[in-house]
């Protein structure tokens, strides 16, 4: 059944099917359980990152307080570590990614002294072992980004990199680059305009300016303002109107939104019909159906 699927995918889609996401790559996933981490425990010691995982949610709290939680190339192996980890758990079906204190994670590393002066290919090293946004993008389950305090510079570059981002309402944002003669270099220049739309992008890139959570909720930055000791709250209940639905289908839904912003209006569409054609085989699309017909509250299992 599967092999009959992915033949129709592949035939349907075309040459845009070899960059489209896990799902359609793969198929139809099997969970594989996994009994290493326990509820509420530090799933893999870190030294600039906490990661913890309470039955389905992994949370990743950036910790570098006494630096405003800005990120070194430590923390960034670090993210692009535990992001892995938790693309390997087929238990894990959110993640919500904070800061720790009273920033999310503000400012940016500069390139050592030591290799100002040295070839392209040695500050390309560099500047690749610093960047973790990508890894954070990567990760096929939704993620909920909780804005505990300022975002800005390489802060606000991982924070675009998830899904949904609910803010405090002290909260500000900014990429601060240009002041300083550079630009953006995880991922900013790219994420942004198709976040918030090139003309907002420019702005803050090229002015430098910071803006605070009124305006990042209202050029669509951030999905939710909320007053100071409410965060927790509002992103527990966030995530758990997530978890309500199919853990399959959320993977799927996440999939088709972000590949079809890179694909025509048609490859989109049919990328969409073909994550549903392979949704339907799924044991917890048949679920749905049977808790809708019985009235009752779906048991989904991700399977």
């Amino acid at each position: 059944m599967v092999n009959e699927l992915l033949t129709l995918v592949k035939r349907r889609c075309g040459p845009y099917y070899l960059a489209a996401g896990p799902a359609v790559q793969a198929g139809i996933p099997h969970p594989q359980k996994s009994a290493r981490n326990g509820p509420g425990k530090d799933a893999i010691p870190y030294r600039f990152i906490h990661h913890q995982q309470d039955g389905p949610i992994a949370t990743v709290t950036l910790s570098r307080p006494g630096l405003s939680n800005r990120v070194s190339l430590e923390m960034a192996t670090e993210l692009r570590e535990v992001c892995q980890a938790i693309q390997a758990d087929e238990n894990i079906r959110l993640v919500i990614l904070t800061g720790e204190g009273d920033q999310f994670s503000v400012g940016r590393e500069a390139l050592p002294e030591d290799l100002s002066g040295s070839p392209a290919s040695v500050s390309l090293d560099w500047l690749k072992g610093i960047q973790a946004a990508s890894a954070i993008a990567a990760i096929k389950v939704p993620v909920i980004v909780a804005v505990n305090g300022d975002a800005m510079d390489q802060g606000l570059e991982l924070a675009i990199a998830g899904d949904i981002r609910v803010a405090l309402s002290g909260s500000k944002f900014g990429l601060t680059d240009l002041a300083a003669g550079a630009f953006p270099w995880d991922g900013a220049t790219q994420r942004l305009p198709r976040l918030v739309g090139p003309a907002w992008a420019r702005d803050m890139i090229l002015t430098s300016r910071i803006i605070d959570a009124t305006e990042a909720l209202a050029i669509g930055l951030v999905n939710r303002v909320v007053d100071s000791g409410r965060l927790i709250e509002e992103t527990r209940i966030l995530a758990e109107s997530i978890l309500a639905g199919g853990a399959i289908a959320a993977r799927y839904a996440k999939e088709a939104v972000n590949q079809g912003a890179d694909l025509t209006l048609d490859q989109g569409l049919r990328l969409e019909a073909d994550l549903n054609v392979l949704l339907q085989s799924t044991a917890d699309r048949a679920e749905g159906i049977k808790s809708f017909l019985e009235r009752r509250p779906p048991r989904y299992t991700g399977t």
